[in-house]
């Protein structure tokens, strides 16, 4: 799963950078959230996303006024179009609504995040006994 060295270069570049939507959003996710891990600035299938949770197969992308007008948007949705070929799902969020309302995106966020395996609250039953 390595991404091409210009990707990750680009993606550490990024992670340099973010804007301040992303920056307010990362201070959330990086307390893990609902147990998960997200990442950032993460590269994927030739890209670099703002935020992925690997374990949820889940990729966020924050929009701001860069995505308006149709010229970005058709390169955001051969990007998407991509990205859920390589099996991820996408979460696109203006970055207005991370300053109108930061704690409902995060669970906005956690709702759409679907861990492939959830943790098993204990040791798994043994042989005959219920599961109820």
């Amino acid at each position: 799963m390595s991404a091409p060295t210009r990707t990750v270069r680009r993606a550490r570049v990024l992670r340099k950078a973010m804007s301040l939507p992303e920056v307010l959003l990362w201070r959330e996710l990086r307390t893990r959230p609902g147990g998960l891990k997200f990442r950032r600035q993460f590269p994927i299938s030739g890209y670099v996303v703002d935020f992925a949770c690997l374990s949820c197969r889940l990729v966020i992308e924050i929009d701001g006024a860069a995505h308006d007008g149709p010229a970005p948007q058709s390169t955001d949705a051969a990007r998407e179009q991509r990205l859920r070929a390589a099996g991820y799902s996408v979460l696109r969020i203006s970055a207005a609504d991370v300053f109108k309302d930061l704690e409902s995106v995060v669970r906005l966020i956690l709702t759409s995040a679907e861990p492939l395996h959830r943790p098993a609250d204990g040791p798994p039953p043994r042989a005959g006994e219920d599961l109820a």
